[in-house]
């Protein structure tokens, strides 16, 4: 199944539009369903051995909700974490943000795009992405890669699984009332998604790093890069 790459309506909706604010709280949903948040805690605790992080930041964070999720589960643990929220449009509220900070968190909403970020940002401890590589070519991730092997030490990527049977679950989302919003981008991202080893092979060769790549759960498809000299 070849990978094709097509706009998402999502991205091109105002962040105040009603079909844009049922499409979030549907891929809340949809987040929850696929165990993306559970995944994320796994592979934070594996990829950083345990400790604590001191900094996250998170690419194409939409609402943050998302990794305030991670926030609730691991704050306990993780104490004093700083967080940058990554993302075109601002849709991070106050009481997000007052979310993470009842939790003893630290988060930023950041305003921009995600390439020109990795070009002019600061070193990031961790950088996390979930369901947003499959929005570009493989020429912009290569792109982007580099500029994250060269800031960070830690990158978690969770992807749509590409294959006929996530394909045929996204047809289906009809059925839980999700919007058209969704419906649309669910095809186009499992479209989009990742299979075997394709983002390895997009990782600048050298540097010391780790790489791993595999299936996790029904339709998700998990890359961890750790460096590890």
């Amino acid at each position: 199944m070849k990978r094709v790459v097509q706009p998402e309506l999502l991205d091109e909706l105002p962040p105040d539009d009603p079909r844009a604010l049922h499409s979030r709280r549907d891929l809340r949903r949809i987040n929850a369903w696929m165990g993306n948040r559970a995944v994320l805690v796994r592979a934070l605790q594996t990829g950083w051995n345990g400790q604590a992080p001191k900094q996250i930041t998170e690419l194409g964070a939409g609402d943050g909700n998302f990794l305030l999720g991670v926030a609730r589960k691991t704050s306990s643990r993780w104490p004093k974490v700083n967080v940058t929220l990554i993302d075109l449009q601002n849709n991070v509220t106050p009481q997000t943000l007052a979310s993470f900070a009842s939790l003893n968190w630290r988060a930023e909403a950041v305003v921009a795009d995600v390439f020109e970020w990795s070009q002019a940002s600061a070193p990031a401890e961790i950088v996390t992405a979930n369901l947003v590589l499959h929005h570009f070519d493989d020429v912009r991730l290569a792109g982007l890669f580099r500029a994250i092997a060269a800031r960070s030490r830690l990158f978690i990527a969770i992807e749509p699984r590409r294959g006929p049977w996530p394909l045929f679950c996204a047809r289906l989302l009809w059925a839980i009332g999700c919007n058209s919003v969704t419906r649309h981008d669910a095809v186009v991202s499992m479209r989009a998604g990742f299979f075997g080893a394709e983002l390895s092979a997009l990782w600048p060769e050298g540097g010391g790093w780790q790489l791993a790549e595999h299936r996790t759960g029904l339709f998700s498809h998990l890359f961890v890069a750790r460096k590890i000299q």
